[in-house]
């Protein structure tokens, strides 16, 4: 027993080792612009309340499993071009998803869909090697619909459908750290604010991304982490209200290939 411990410890050991060789090694860093292009995916929480015109508010508190079980259609994509003071980079997400609707007092049950549409195009400024500031322009798109059954009074329920598209852009705020050019150890935490109220009655947003991973090569790297969309906008009124206030939440993976 205790000699095929010791052969387990001397192979983990070796592992290690190499492992720690290997990532101490640096990929050559170009000179001019170097281009990123990570498809990804998100396992998404969405919580938060949707509100179409007169129709009473409705609650979502959908999990990962309940998205992916009632998703359409999804679409990931994150585009980087960069050199060595400047970073303009390209963010697409769409969600195409239905959901049922969770009874309340005004409420007997329903179901509520979003086809949700986020692109954001940002430039960014190196103010050192790890540190970058810079504005962006968010550009959401979302067409909501709500098809409830709702109680009634005296009793039994009436059935209340609303469907209403709604587009808005952003303006953000945003700054990244990340590991210095080189790395095959990779590290990047980006956080942003924006909306500000411009445009809607109410208008606010903002993000933030954590991510760790690996560069395989100068072609292929990964990365895992998790990234946070909050929303809170409401605007119109009567039955052109339009009211999506909502945080996407969940763990997300990239795979990355430079050029």
């Amino acid at each position: 027993m205790k000699l095929k411990f010791s052969y387990f410890s001397i192979l983990m050991l070796f592992v290690f080792n190499s492992f720690q060789i290997n990532a101490q090694k640096t990929i050559p860093v170009k000179a001019g612009w170097s281009f990123l292009a990570e498809p990804y995916v998100m396992f998404p929480n969405m919580a938060g309340d949707v509100g179409l015109g007169n129709l009473p508010d409705v609650t979502a508190d959908v999990t990962p499993s309940d998205i992916f079980s009632n998703l359409q259609m999804g679409a990931m994509l994150y585009l980087e071009a960069s050199n060595e003071k400047w970073n303009v980079n390209s963010d697409l997400l769409y969600m195409d998803l239905a959901q049922g609707v969770k009874g309340n007092a005004l409420i007997s049950n329903g179901e509520v869909s979003a086809k949700q549409l986020g692109w954001e195009v940002a430039g960014l400024y190196k103010v050192r090697p790890n540190l970058q500031f810079g504005l962006g322009l968010l550009y959401n798109s979302i067409k909501s619909g709500v098809d409830i059954n709702q109680n009634n009074l005296g009793g039994g329920t009436t059935n209340r459908k609303r469907e209403i598209s709604e587009g808005w852009v952003d303006p953000m705020f945003i700054a990244v750290f990340t590991n210095k050019p080189g790395k095959k150890i990779i590290y990047k935490f980006r956080g942003e604010i924006g909306g500000f109220g411009l445009g809607a009655d109410t208008n606010f947003a903002w993000q933030v991304q954590a991510y760790a991973g690996y560069r395989f090569s100068e072609l292929f790297q990964i990365q895992g982490g998790y990234r946070v969309i909050g929303l809170d906008y409401e605007n119109g009124s009567g039955s052109d209200r339009f009211l999506y206030n909502m945080d996407t939440f969940g763990p997300v993976i990239k795979f990355g290939f430079n050029f």
